[in-house]
């Protein structure tokens, strides 16, 4: 059985697939932490979510954008 390894990184822009309960019914996140945990943005309302790397993955439809690396030197 092969797994399909959804690629995605800090600040992506990323579609779930059931919409944020506020006023905008978004479907549409941003990711703002990494780790254990994922913490994403809802981008209708900026409210922030915290959902576990497995919870994440298994409500994840697709990844909108990827975020460009802006690295300073």
């Amino acid at each position: 059985m092969t797994t399909t390894q959804l690629e995605y990184g800090l600040n992506d822009i990323v579609e779930m697939k059931k919409e944020h309960p506020c006023a905008t019914r978004s479907k549409i996140f941003k990711i703002v932490r990494m780790g254990a945990d994922i913490k994403i943005e809802c981008q209708g309302c900026k409210n922030v979510i915290m959902l576990s790397r497995y919870n994440f993955n298994k409500r994840l439809k697709r990844i909108v954008s990827k975020a460009t690396n802006n690295v300073e030197n």
